[in-house]
C-alpha cells in the first residue's frame, strides 16, 4: 500500500535522487529522476498518498506544491537543524535522501518541517523583491559614481537617492560626463521603477491584502514592511501565542544550557532575514529624533540608557522583536492600536 511508503527525495538543480522505503524499513528503490513537472508526476503516480521528506531550498516551494497536488503528504525539512545531513565525513545526494526517508519514517517532527507559501504569495512577495533589488542596485551605482568624481578632485552635493540623477545632471566634470551621463540615466531609469513597484505595493496592500492597514497604524510602519509581515506570516492562527513570532523571526537570543551553565547568546538570525531587516529599521525609526512618543519607544530607550557595549543596537533589535509581536497581535486581534498601551492598562488595572 502506498499509505505506507516512505520517500527521501535529496533535491538538485538538474536532477532529483530518490530513495522508497516499504513499511517495514527496508530500501526497495533508488532513481533519479530529472527536475521537470513532467518527470515528477510520471514517477510518483505509481505511489499516490505515500509520504516524501524534501529539505527547503530553491525548488522545494513549487515541488512541495506539485506533489501535494498528487495525493502525497509531503515533509519539508529544515535544512538549519538537519545536521545529521550536513555534517558528515561520508555526504553523497543518495545519502541525504535515504537520511530524510529514514528520519522521516521513525519520527517527521525531527524534519522540524517548515511551511511554504502559497504561489499567490510568492507572486506578491516578488514585487516587493524586486524594488528591494533595485534600490540596492541604485545605491551601489550611486556610490560609484560619487567615488569616481571624487577621485578626480572633485564632490557632488548631497541629495536623496530619488532626487541624485535630476541634482547632478549638470554637474559632473567634463571629462567624466561621456562616461557617468550612461549612470546617471540608468539611476533615473531606476528611480521612476523604483516609484512605480511603491505604487504597485501599496495598491497590493489596499485591494489584495487590507489587513496591512491595521498594522500601519504603528508609527514606522509603512506599507512595504506591512505588507512583507503579511506575505511571509501568512496566517496569524499559526502561532498559539503572539510572543512565538519573536523566536520565529530570529530576533530572539540563542541558549546553550548545561548543567548549572545558562549562555544567552546573540540571537539566532533563523527565519525571514527581509523583514528581519525592515522591522530593525523601523525600530530606528521608533528611537530616532522623528519618532513619536509611544510605548515601544519608552522601551527601547530604557534598554539604551543602561549602556554598556552596542546599546543602541540591542535597543533596536529589542524593539524590532517587541514590534514584531505588536503587530501580530494587532493582527490576531483585530484591535486597534493605542501607541501608550501599557500605560493605559496600567490605569485600567489601577
Amino acid at each position: 500500500m502506498s499509505e505506507h511508503i516512505t520517500i527521501g527525495m535529496d533535491l538538485g538543480d538538474r536532477h532529483h535522487i530518490i530513495v522508497v522505503f516499504d513499511n517495514q524499513g527496508n530500501e526497495i528503490a533508488t532513481k533519479r529522476i530529472a527536475n521537470t513537472k513532467l518527470a515528477l508526476r510520471k514517477y510518483f503516480q505509481r505511489y499516490a498518498t505515500a509520504t516524501v521528506a524534501i529539505e527547503a531550498g530553491t525548488h522545494s516551494p513549487w515541488i512541495s506544491r506539485e506533489l501535494q497536488q498528487s495525493g502525497l503528504v509531503v515533509y519539508v525539512g529544515n535544512p538549519r537543524k538537519l545536521r545529521l545531513i550536513w555534517d558528515s565525513h561520508d555526504k553523497s545526494d543518495e545519502r541525504d535522501a535515504r537520511i530524510l526517508a529514514m528520519v522521516c519514517r521513525v519520527e517527521p517532527r525531527l524534519l522540524w518541517p517548515v511551511k511554504h507559501r502559497n504561489a499567490q504569495a510568492y507572486n506578491d512577495l516578488e514585487v516587493i523583491k524586486a524594488r528591494d533589488m533595485l534600490v540596492q542596485t541604485r545605491t551601489k551605482l550611486i556610490n560609484h559614481v560619487r567615488c569616481v568624481v571624487k577621485s578626480h578632485g572633485e564632490r557632488l552635493p548631497g541629495c536623496s537617492a530619488q532626487s541624485f540623477a535630476k541634482r547632478v545632471a549638470g554637474l559632473l566634470p567634463a571629462p567624466l560626463s561621456d562616461a557617468l551621463s550612461y549612470l546617471v540615466e540608468t539611476i533615473a531609469d531606476m528611480s521612476q521603477r523604483i516609484c512605480d513597484l511603491e505604487h504597485k505595493i501599496e495598491q497590493l496592500s489596499t485591494q489584495r491584502y487590507p489587513e496591512t492597514q491595521r498594522l500601519r497604524q504603528v508609527a514606522g510602519v509603512g506599507p512595504t514592511t506591512a505588507l512583507t509581515y503579511v506575505l511571509t506570516i501568512e496566517d496569524p492562527s499559526r502561532f498559539r501565542k503572539s510572543r512565538m513570532v519573536g523566536a520565529y523571526l530570529g530576533l530572539t537570543p540563542r541558549r546553550d544550557q548545561s548543567g548549572a551553565s545558562d549562555k544567552q547568546l546573540r540571537i539566532s538570525k533563523a527565519g525571514n532575514r527581509y523583514l528581519r531587516k525592515l522591522l530593525v529599521n523601523c525600530a530606528h525609526y521608533i528611537l530616532g529624533r522623528f519618532g513619536p512618543d509611544c510605548h515601544l519607544r519608552r522601551f527601547g530607550l530604557a534598554i539604551a540608557a543602561r549602556g554598556g557595549k552596542n546599546a543602541k543596537k540591542r535597543a533596536a533589535v529589542a524593539v524590532a522583536r517587541k514590534l514584531a509581536v505588536l503587530l501580530h497581535r494587532l493582527w490576531a486581534s483585530q484591535q486597534s492600536y493605542e501607541p501608550l498601551y501599557a500605560v493605559v492598562s496600567n490605569r485600567k488595572a489601577a
